[in-house]
């Protein structure tokens, strides 16, 4: 999509005197691109609560969803002489969101892709990695002892393959009235990351013992003074 650099800029200039800045008296303009061509525009407004105060961009993101949606191809940012400016680590976050990296920023001498202004950006992608595979649940009976207890992982024997499985132990130390001992048996796993999974769901306890019953921690943080000394706490 061909980008009309000239036409952005005097939108942003336009919409830049139209800015509300009474306290830094820095009034900011913003013109973007989208995808579908039509141009949307934003301008910084403060307020007495200085930390609550818009940037242009978040008036541009703004109307790109209230009039249609679309992905930003280019925006131009200016301050009051009509020159090109950087939005801030926010407004780089929203365009990255709404633009992505290769959303490109008007800057001299030339356009800067916002992959350069956020090489490592933080995107929607990254939170597929996590809601892909979400924490294994706990039973809701069992939800009063979520942080109490370990859990051990050990190996098991499936039809002569070594796989994974474990328990979650209530531990010593139970009043008489409360159930001890094992709360919960966990399924079988084909290695031990989906087991740590599973005991990091339960508890910041959890050990891992080998075929040979030697421990090792796998749990949250350093592994307790107890554990060093050949107690899985």
């Amino acid at each position: 999509m061909e980008i009309d650099w000239a036409e952005l800029r005097a939108a942003a200039v336009e919409v830049m005197q139209r800015a509300y800045a009474p306290y830094s008296r820095f009034p900011v303009g913003a013109a973007a691109l989208v995808d579908d061509g039509r141009v949307i525009v934003g301008c910084n407004v403060e307020n007495a609560g200085y930390g609550v105060a818009l940037c242009a961009e978040c008036g541009v993101v703004s109307q790109l969803h209230a009039s249609g949606g679309g992905r930003i191809v280019a925006l131009s940012c200016v301050d009051a002489t009509g020159q090109p400016i950087m939005p801030c680590g926010r407004c780089r976050q929203l365009l990255w969101e709404n633009g992505g990296p290769n959303c490109l920023i008007e800057a001299y001498p030339s356009p800067l892709l916002m992959a350069e202004l956020m090489p490592h950006g933080f995107g929607p992608a990254d939170l597929a990695v996590v809601t892909s595979s979400p924490a294994p649940s706990v039973p809701v009976r069992l939800s009063k002892w979520i942080g109490q207890g370990t859990v051990f992982i050990h190996p098991e024997l499936d039809g002569g393959k070594q796989v994974w499985t474990g328990y979650w132990d209530r531990s010593s130390g139970a009043e008489e009235s409360e159930r001890a001992g094992i709360l919960e048996e966990g399924p079988i796993w084909p290695d031990t990351e989906e087991g740590v999974r599973w005991g990091r769901a339960r508890t910041p306890r959890v050990v891992v013992v080998d075929a040979e019953g030697a421990m090792s921690w796998a749990g949250e943080g350093d592994p307790p003074a107890a554990f060093n000394e050949g107690v899985p706490a």
